[in-house]
């Protein structure tokens, strides 16, 4: 993130090469391409572009290509994941787990396919003790695709 010149107003969109610093995730299963906006401590939005080339439209389904709503969700949690680290001020590193332990609400209203573009948006809802709760909503064109309570917890790791 770079500040712009007055007001120490911050510039809050990550391109890969930056989201790449806050997951540990890589491909294939790294589902965030880029960060429209994030408020650390209040809310984020980004972008997952969904492409016939991913590795799970080939067995889901041949011959009508649906992204899995549990990738959906997991879209979610990477982009809660970001917003995270972004409202604790650091990175992930070797010494700690984020964990995703709990969904809540999740509703599946409209199929992703090949060529929609994901708009994910995630509120912080809670923080206590390392433990994070969130409400996200995945749109495609607008339309609400699946939305969900998530939570997730850092922990040392073992």
């Amino acid at each position: 993130m770079s500040e712009t010149g007055t007001g120490g107003a911050v510039d809050s969109r990550m391109d890969i090469h930056e989201i790449l610093n806050y997951l540990p995730h890589r491909y294939p299963f790294l589902l965030v391409d880029r960060v429209l906006n994030v408020v650390p401590g209040e809310r984020i939005s980004a972008l997952k572009n969904v492409s016939m080339n991913e590795p799970f439209f080939p067995g889901h389904y041949p011959h009508h290509p649906v992204m899995p709503g549990v990738l959906v969700i997991e879209a979610m949690a990477q982009t809660a994941a970001i917003l995270s680290f972004k409202t604790m001020g650091n990175r992930p590193d070797d010494k700690s787990v984020y964990y995703f332990v709990g969904i809540d609400n999740a509703r599946f209203k409209k199929p992703v396919g090949p060529g929609d573009q994901l708009v994910i948006d995630v509120t912080l809802a809670a923080n206590k003790r390392g433990i994070w709760k969130f409400s996200g909503v995945a749109k495609v064109d607008g339309q609400v695709a699946a939305e969900a309570d998530l939570i997730c917890a850092v922990r040392p790791t073992p």
